[in-house]
């Protein structure tokens, strides 16, 4: 049996990796910060798993949790947008804390606990970006501080991927989805981007060489970075 781990899994595009992982059979495990997100996890028939990406004493038990299994999938999905903000707006420390300690620093916080059951099965490891996320392709400097954190999270998965020797790692960018995050407006739905990103992870260690620290669209389109 397959098995994924999906990191930020209560709600969203979280817990649409889990529905759809599920339905094929595989066995999951999923984090969730409070009971509530818990429940709704386990009445997926995921293993719920309780995790505060933020917090070094919630992060200490994953890795014992996780003891002997392998990861096919791991998919880093926890994240906080920022405050809409147009042109070079003050950012207040709390705010700018808030955003990279979940965007950033709890990505680099669970990679060197995850890596290696993904490295043992020779897996997939994805993280959650957004095109904002791209230099090269910048051409507003609305919400300025959330773009900052996903060019930041793009780095993190570079140097990830430097360090892997059998997963492969990727940033993913899921479209402008109709969730919480994304609003009514948005382009796709929440299902059409989640079966993308499935289609990118699973094509990946099979292309290992050219995917390993790639950045790629929901629909697998390479993104510059």
């Amino acid at each position: 049996m397959k098995t994924a781990l999906i990191i930020g899994a209560s709600r969203g595009i979280g817990m649409e990796f889990v529905r759809q992982y599920r339905a094929d059979g595989w066995r999951v495990f999923a984090t969730a910060r409070n009971e509530d997100g818990l429940a709704a996890l386990r009445e997926l028939d995921a293993e719920a798993l309780k995790l505060d990406v933020t917090r070094v004493e919630s992060l200490s038990g994953l890795s014992w949790q996780l003891d002997g299994v392998e990861l096919d999938v791991a998919v880093y999905n926890a994240g906080v947008n920022s405050e809409r903000t147009t042109g070079l707006a003050p950012i207040t420390k709390d705010e700018f804390d808030r955003v990279f300690h979940t965007n950033v620093l709890g990505a680099m916080q669970v990679a060197p606990l995850v890596l290696p059951f993904v490295e043992a099965a020779g897996g997939s490891f994805g993280f959650l970006s957004s095109r904002m996320g791209s230099v090269e392709l910048m051409e507003s400097n609305g919400s300025w501080l959330y773009r900052a954190s996903k060019a930041a999270v793009n780095s993190v998965v570079k140097a990830v991927s430097l360090e892997a020797r059998r997963a492969t790692c990727v940033a993913m960018h899921p479209g402008w989805v109709r969730t919480d995050m994304g609003g009514e407006n948005a382009d796709i739905d929440v299902e059409t981007s989640v079966a993308g990103m499935r289609r990118v992870l699973a094509r990946a260690p099979g292309e290992r060489a050219t995917h390993n620290g790639g950045f790629y669209n929901y629909d697998g389109t390479p993104f510059p970075w």
